[in-house]
């Protein structure tokens, strides 16, 4: 009654000409909301850029980066690049960042693999494994992240043996007051060398990975990523081997003098930042991968033990890759976080970008408004790096139908 009573309402005269005239009104309305925000946004922002004029003037200060080119004159205790004294603020800038880029690579790795144990240890159907991981979240999530940094730095590595005492895991890594030694490839070949070959076997992955997709879109059904990956991995290594003419060594950290030598050594600044970037998040991590098993439904793992598989295979083969798909986007939040609180580094005398560009660089020069801009502009392009590649993901690991 009411669709029919509509319909001839629709039909009357003057009703198309009144509902086109309704619409159009509407449409404008809508864009005229937008233009007055656009106005309004442009008017703070050039209000805000006019009083940042005027402070400069007053003090008599000119915006630009020449300083970059300009003697540090400092030293950095730790770096992943080659630094002396003698090298610019640019350079410093460079360090600053790949010294950030590596806490949160290794604290990212670290958080997840930790959070992803820790997760499947509270749906254990084991009493004793399920409470000790309930106790360890509750426990690690409810501190101030600052604390565990602290605690982890001066408690823990600061009270472990001087380095002629150090205490030995299986005499090929060592634990000393003076960070952690490990054992390391090296292969001879110079910094920038190795990140253009990083970049090429990225390069392939991202191929690869592109290609499954476009396939699965295609029929459903992806390539064989793991092994084709594994084989550009491998291909990439060799090559290397052959054109450079490099040789792999395994070099296992010996004690020379009063400090270790060979294979890769930890700072404590960084060896404490790192873990306790990785355990309490791994915390906040293994609630998000509970609550994305337990989001799958219950008849998928009734379904596959019907089919004969064991708990760790119905998780491996069933569960896991479903939930996969519900943790990709809180995960990816969790990875920023982790990001952006590596910048507690200056607490304990890291070096990253915040104590050596913010820090030290910024009270030499005194030029606040273009080292905050580029420390802001590092710390964007590094979370939109980040979700780019959990975007990537997600997309390749999406469910297509045909």
């Amino acid at each position: 009654m009411h669709e029919a009573s509509t319909q001839r309402l629709a039909e009357l005269p003057g009703a198309t000409e009144s509902n086109s005239r309704a619409l159009t009104i509407r449409q404008y309305r809508r864009f005229a909301y937008q233009i007055g925000f656009v106005l309004v946004v442009g008017a703070l922002g050039w209000a805000a850029w006019e009083n940042v004029q005027a402070n400069i003037a007053v003090r008599n200060l000119n915006l630009g980066f020449a300083f970059l080119n300009q003697e540090a004159g400092f030293g950095i205790p730790f770096s992943v690049l080659p630094y002396s004294e003698t090298d610019s603020y640019g350079w410093v800038f460079v360090v600053g960042v790949a010294n950030t880029m590596l806490v949160a690579f290794l604290g990212i790795i670290a958080a997840t693999v930790l959070g992803f144990a820790i997760g499947i240890a509270r749906l254990s159907p084991n009493w004793a494994v399920a409470n000790a991981a309930l106790v360890y979240i509750e426990a690690v999530r409810n501190l101030p992240l600052l604390l565990h940094v602290l605690i982890w730095y001066n408690v823990v590595i600061r009270s472990l043996p001087p380095a002629r005492q150090a205490i030995s895991v299986g005499n090929v890594a060592f634990l000393s007051n003076r960070g952690i030694f490990l054992p390391w490839l090296t292969t001879g070949l110079g910094a920038w060398t190795l990140c253009a070959i990083g970049l090429l076997t990225v390069a392939g992955l991202g191929f690869i990975l592109h290609r499954s997709r476009l396939r699965r879109e295609a029929s459903g059904e992806g390539l064989p990523t793991i092994r084709l990956c594994a084989i550009w991995i491998g291909a990439v290594v060799v090559g290397v081997l052959v054109v450079a003419h490099a040789t792999i060594h395994f070099e296992i950290p010996e004690l020379r003098g009063f400090n270790f030598g060979g294979g890769i050594a930890l700072s404590p600044e960084l060896a404490a930042l790192v873990i306790a970037l990785a355990t309490y998040n791994a915390s906040f991590i293994a609630e998000l991968i509970r609550g994305a098993i337990e989001a799958v439904d219950r008849g998928q793992r009734e379904a596959a033990l019907s089919l004969g598989l064991d708990r760790m295979k119905t998780l491996r083969l069933v569960v896991i890759p479903q939930a996969v798909r519900l943790l990709v986007p809180p995960l990816t939040n969790q990875y920023l976080h982790l990001l952006k609180a590596s910048s507690l580094a200056t607490v304990i005398g890291y070096p990253d970008i915040v104590n050596i560009f913010v820090g030290t660089t910024l009270n030499q020069t005194g030029r606040a408004i273009e080292i905050m801009g580029l420390t802001m502009a590092v710390f964007l392009a590094l979370s939109l790096g980040i979700t780019g590649l959990s975007n990537l993901y997600n997309r390749h690991m999406r469910i297509v139908g045909r």
